[in-house]
């Protein structure tokens, strides 16, 4: 389990505040510090928020666009998805940092008896069944971030292609991120099968979000113009 590293009481994120009303240089800043959050987790879904604005942007300069108007539809499902998507990442920043105090709460608990052990060992699979969920969703999610980004690769306009190919990568690399904060928490769970079934969840998405990331990168590199379709679609 990651929170075994720090053998102290963590605060929720950010100081009691949220990731998103920090700055840029600020929320880096405490990724550099010796507190343990902001960590991975946190940091997979802040970069996952980025792509989410990215394909939005792209989708926005592309809207209204003579050249583009058999891609209408598509072009607004994908902008209303990048901005509920960079919503839903970044609470997801906090949910992973506000996971991680509750298992070093549980770390911390008294041990003396063997009531007590058990007490506290529950209390850490109960904690870190929460930690394996923030990052779970994040997953999931960059799913979805990257079939938009893959819609709009071939579809959009051409001088934004490279932002495009940008939110792809940032999803497969914040889900890819993500995955490992899922994977290191599971053993901790107790849990066999819950371990077993999310693991094989982690495998399918990754699988899911590498082909979509990469014929993003293919179309993108082609130059290809690809024909419209409509919201929504796992292309």
């Amino acid at each position: 389990m990651r929170a075994a590293t720090y053998n102290r009481a963590v605060q929720a994120s950010a100081q009691g505040g949220r990731f998103r009303d920090l700055t840029i240089d600020d929320f880096a800043g405490r990724l550099a510090s010796s507190d343990p959050v902001p960590g991975g987790g946190s940091a997979s879904a802040v970069a996952a928020a980025l792509g989410a604005s990215l394909v939005t942007m792209v989708a926005s300069l592309t809207t209204g666009k003579p050249k583009y108007v058999d891609h209408e539809p598509m072009l607004g499902w994908a902008a209303e998805t990048g901005r509920r998507l960079r919503d839903r990442f970044l609470d997801i920043a906090d949910e992973d940092a506000e996971a991680f105090g509750a298992f070093s709460v549980a770390l911390k608990m008294p041990r003396d008896t063997e009531d007590q052990i058990a007490v506290r060992t529950a209390a850490m699979q109960a904690a870190a069944r929460r930690a394996a969920e923030a990052p779970m969703s994040c997953v999931e999610a960059c799913l979805e971030l990257v079939e938009v980004a893959e819609a709009l690769a071939g579809r959009s306009n051409p001088n934004a292609s490279s932002d495009v190919d940008v939110a792809a990568l940032l999803g497969e690399a914040a889900a890819r991120g993500a995955a490992a904060n899922v994977l290191i928490d599971l053993p901790s769970t107790g849990d066999a099968e819950l371990e077993g079934r999310l693991t094989q969840r982690v495998t399918e998405l990754l699988a899911a979000i590498q082909d979509l990331a990469t014929n993003t990168h293919q179309v993108i590199g082609s130059g290809e113009r690809r024909d419209p379709v409509g919201p929504a679609v796992r292309a």
